[in-house]
């Protein structure tokens, strides 16, 4: 069933309405919702204004000050591009000097705001016509910026100069949103990028950070972005837009700024030139875009490190190095994994916060968590615990973190 709230956003009433309210406050949303209605607006346009601007306050953490200005629907603020990863996208099509940009599938409009704040000529498509709603208020700032709606892969790409596409990943109904994993599932199908890449076009797609390296066009650059420590996506650029020598690449964006670890090779699992070797003064935790792009052993390499285990991606190293690409914590002490024996660890030790990280263990934390913890008291210390495979046996590492600044 089609969502049709925004419709009543879009009406002088509604418009209005939704710009004289403050900061939205869930704690204050039902003495809102009465007052609105007492004042003579409809049950549809409050809940409608009121939904809308609960979705502007969640969406400051993607855009900013400038959500206070835009409208969404719930599927395309979730799958939107945060607006500084949206800004390099963009500047890659400037570097690539290309002018008239076609954005298919542009949700609420993310991509084409940036593209069109660095001066490109965007025509944003978009098949859903409450979204492409969404998306035309989004772009009216930019007079360089217009919305067609229909399908992408009906939209005529003659004269433009690149193309854009964020296909649609998720299938909406009426009990939320499901992910879809398949390529060629996807809306449109990971193989209508490949046909326009093959036609010479530049081309960026946006993929979920989950697709396997078998199923990367053998002819682009794949690569992963994280945003503080998330794993946001997989960005393929064909063509133009590929950068020479790189087939795949980690980009790591924290709060002191982007760093970014490439490689020119194909991913081949087993076949990098790293040891294997046993716990050691440090343990470093790979950032996710390193483990998705493949790049683990180059960041164990260049931290003098080794893999505790060839298929797990923890590092060991004698050293305290700083580094973008990884979290480094200090090594404790190494324990057997025994259930028994470390809840009267925790017990002994009076620890009232447990942090439980694992990899290659089939364990979840939170009811590990909850298990050793119980019964022992609300201690006053806290600890962290790595749970992996060291060849066939299977440990609890006790680290601590180790504070950004303190390494050499």
């Amino acid at each position: 069933m089609p969502d049709t709230s925004l419709a009543h956003v879009l009406t002088s009433e509604g418009w209005e309405l939704l710009n004289s309210l403050g900061p939205y406050l869930e704690s204050e949303s039902f003495k809102l919702n009465t007052d609105l209605r007492k004042a003579g607006h409809s049950p549809e346009v409050v809940a409608a204004v009121l939904t809308q601007a609960k979705l502007r306050m969640k969406a400051r953490a993607k855009f900013g000050p400038f959500s206070e200005h835009m409208l969404f629907t719930a599927p395309g603020l979730e799958q939107a591009t945060r607006l500084n990863v949206a800004a390099l996208h963009a500047q890659r099509y400037v570097e690539a000097n290309l002018e008239k940009i076609a954005d298919l599938g542009c949700g609420i409009g993310a991509d084409s705001l940036a593209l069109a704040t660095l001066d490109r000529q965007v025509t944003a498509v978009e098949l859903d016509e409450i979204t492409a709603a969404a998306a035309t208020i989004n772009l009216m700032p930019w007079p360089n910026a217009t919305v067609v709606q229909g399908a992408a892969e009906d939209f005529d790409l003659d004269g433009f100069d690149g193309v854009w596409l964020d296909p649609a990943r998720r299938t909406t109904s009426t009990s939320g949103t499901t992910r879809i994993f398949d390529p060629e599932a996807f809306s449109p199908p990971l193989s209508f990028v490949e046909a326009l890449a093959g036609r010479g076009l530049p081309v960026g797609v946006k993929m979920g950070p989950g697709i396997p390296h078998e199923a990367l066009p053998a002819n682009c650059e794949a690569q992963w972005v994280s945003v503080d420590g998330d794993v946001t996506e997989a960005t393929l650029w064909f063509n133009a837009l590929r950068r020479d020598g790189v087939r795949r690449a980690a980009l790591v964006i924290g709060p002191n700024g982007a760093a970014e670890l490439t490689s020119s090779l194909d991913y081949a699992p087993g076949s990098e030139d790293v040891a294997v070797g046993p716990v050691d003064a440090y343990l470093y935790e790979p950032d996710g875009a390193v483990i998705r792009a493949g790049l683990v052993a180059d960041v164990a390499r260049s931290l003098g490190g080794h893999l505790l285990d060839e298929h797990i991606a923890y590092i060991g190293a004698p050293e305290l190095l700083e580094t973008p690409f990884a979290r480094a914590y200090r090594v404790l002490e190494v324990r057997p994994y025994n259930v028994k024996a470390l809840k009267a660890w925790v017990k002994a030790n009076g620890i009232g916060v447990l942090d439980i990280k694992k990899r290659g263990m089939s364990v979840t934390p939170e009811e590990l968590r909850k298990q050793l913890l119980t019964g022992s008291g609300k201690g006053p210390n806290k600890a962290t615990l790595v749970l992996t495979r060291l060849g066939e046996d299977r440990v609890a590492i006790v680290v601590e973190p180790v504070a950004s600044g303190q390494a050499a």
